[in-house]
């Protein structure tokens, strides 16, 4: 099954990092960690994201690189996009994203 990327409109949501960006593991039981086409690692961040309606979602969204994200920071999400994916008869969506910035002050 091929993955189609769909574009996510972060306008109108308010993204809040809760937990720090952490390497991804693809294998626990050999610590290894995964990694781009480029051999960049790839982190992951747990993110609480908060609709206009105020229905919150926890995420995890992929990104290349350590972002200058900490816990608690609000961030600016560039470039997220989702991709459904299907395993064993499940089925999920994982969200990746060109990069993640904190939020400056002056767009609040």
């Amino acid at each position: 099954m091929r993955t189609v990327p769909i574009p996510v409109d972060v306008s109108k949501l308010s993204i809040t990092c809760v937990k720090a960006p952490r390497p991804r593991v693809l294998n626990r039981d050999t610590g290894e960690i995964k990694t781009d086409k480029n051999g960049n690692t790839v982190y992951e961040v747990t993110v609480s994201v908060e609709d206009e309606f105020g229905r919150i979602e926890l995420v995890k969204i992929g990104i290349t690189g350590e972002p200058p994200i900490t816990t608690g920071d609000a961030v600016r999400a560039v470039g997220l996009l989702g991709y459904v994916w299907e395993m064993a008869g499940k089925w999920g969506i994982s969200y990746r994203a060109t990069a993640l910035l904190p939020q400056e002050a002056t767009d609040v």
